[in-house]
């Protein structure tokens, strides 16, 4: 276990909701457990959208003073150093892209220092990363960004509630060479809890989830 686990991806990846499901089941081991809302530039699906759910689970939230308000400012407030102090266990739900990598930089080397893991969240349904070497062309602008190395994949290739068994299995494939070209282990593979795929070793750890996102019709 790092002090600092990362969620980063492309938009739509699932990165928040995985986030959310990290913070919530860290709490059930680690008394002091922060999700830090480093998304400063995607107004939609947030952390901060799931702050009653964390809040009842003793997850400290930390994210931009303007979340989920009609204003959409780059800024994170100072509180985010509380990610280093101390006991704490932290972890970072990072903006897609490498826009929103960008503030994850301005910590880099503080990051480094404490210890982490940077997972990429790959999603074979999502546009933009249906081929591996996009999904890796979109990894490699984050760090860039962001000063950081990937250590490892998160396969959660999904269709919201309308995944069934057989879309988490049929990219498997994908989520292999992603792997291959990169040579980052596939850490875990994830899928709505009331799913049950059949996973192999070569899948990684089996992650089943909670969906905390909201459906598209009631983000506006």
């Amino acid at each position: 276990m790092k002090k600092i686990t990362i969620f980063a991806g492309h938009y739509g990846s699932g990165k928040t909701n995985l986030a959310v499901n990290a913070a919530i089941a860290l709490k059930k081991s680690h008394d002091n457990v922060l999700l830090c809302d480093m998304d400063i530039v995607n107004p939609y699906f947030r952390t901060k959208d799931s702050e009653d759910i964390l809040k009842e689970n003793g997850v400290r939230l930390i994210s931009p003073r303007f979340a989920n308000s009609n204003v959409d400012l780059p800024y994170l407030p100072a509180e985010v150093a509380a990610i280093f102090g101390g006991q704490n266990i932290s972890v970072i739900d990072v903006g897609g892209d490498d826009s929103g990598a960008i503030a994850l930089g301005q910590y880099a080397s503080r990051i480094e220092a404490a210890g982490y893991e940077m997972l990429l969240v790959i999603n074979a349904r999502r546009y933009l990363t249906r081929e591996p070497e996009e999904a890796i062309s979109i990894m490699r602008e984050i760090e860039a960004a962001s000063a950081l190395r990937f250590t490892g994949l998160i396969h959660n290739t999904n269709l919201g509630h309308e995944t069934t068994e057989e879309v988490i299995t049929s990219a498997r494939s994908y989520a292999e060479e992603i792997s291959r070209l990169t040579g980052l282990p596939i850490v875990a593979t994830s899928y709505r809890e009331d799913l049950s795929p059949a996973l192999t070793e070569a899948d990684g750890a089996a992650w089943p989830i909670k969906i905390y996102e909201k459906p598209g019709w009631a983000i506006f």
